[in-house]
C-alpha cells in the first residue's frame, strides 16, 4: 500500500524539523499513541493503539530515521507487531521545503502488513491509513498555530 500526501506548515524549516525529531511532539500527533521513547541517537520504541474496522490491537514497535539531511527531510522505517491481530511494516520518505513563511512537507509512504489486520480488505485499510495520517498531519499542524 502507498500514500502520499503534502501539508503545509505555518512555521519556518528549523522548527518543523525540530518537532518532527522531538518524541514528545511526536507522541501527542500520533494516533493512538501510548508511548514513544527514544531508544538511541536515531531510533525510538513505540506502543500504539490502533483499531482497523472491528479488529483492535496494542502494537508494540521500532522507529528508525535513516538518510538524515537536517533540516530538509529523512527516511523513517518501522515495524510493529500487534499480537494475535498481526504486523504492520513501512517506511517514508519525509521532505520539507521553504514557500515564504510556510513549510512544504510532503510524505511518500509505503507499507505492509499481515496477519488478521492484513484479511480486512484493501480498501477498508487503505481508508483507515489515509485517516490516520491526515490526523497526524493535522495534529502536528496544530503545533505551530
Amino acid at each position: 500500500m502507498d500514500l502520499t500526501g503534502e501539508y503545509e506548515l505555518n512555521a519556518p524549516k528549523e522548527k518543523v524539523w525540530a518537532a518532527l525529531n522531538d518524541p514528545a511532539v511526536l507522541a501527542r500527533c500520533i494516533p493512538g499513541c501510548k508511548e514513544l521513547v527514544q531508544s538511541e541517537e536515531n531510533a525510538f520504541a513505540a506502543k500504539v493503539t490502533l483499531k482497523i474496522g472491528p479488529v483492535s490491537a496494542t502494537f508494540n514497535g521500532n522507529v528508525t530515521l535513516e538518510d538524515i539531511d537536517a533540516p530538509n527531510g529523512y527516511r523513517i522505517v518501522g515495524q510493529g507487531n500487534g499480537g494475535m491481530a498481526g504486523f504492520a511494516k513501512g517506511s517514508a520518505i519525509v521532505k520539507l521545503e521553504e514557500k515564504g513563511t510556510l513549510t512544504v512537507l510532503t510524505y511518500e509512504a509505503k507499507a505492509d502488513i499481515g496477519g488478521k489486520i492484513a484479511s480486512l480488505g484493501s480498501r477498508l485499510i487503505a481508508g483507515t491509513s489515509k485517516k490516520l495520517a491526515d490526523q497526524f498531519f493535522s495534529s502536528f499542524a496544530k503545533e505551530f498555530e
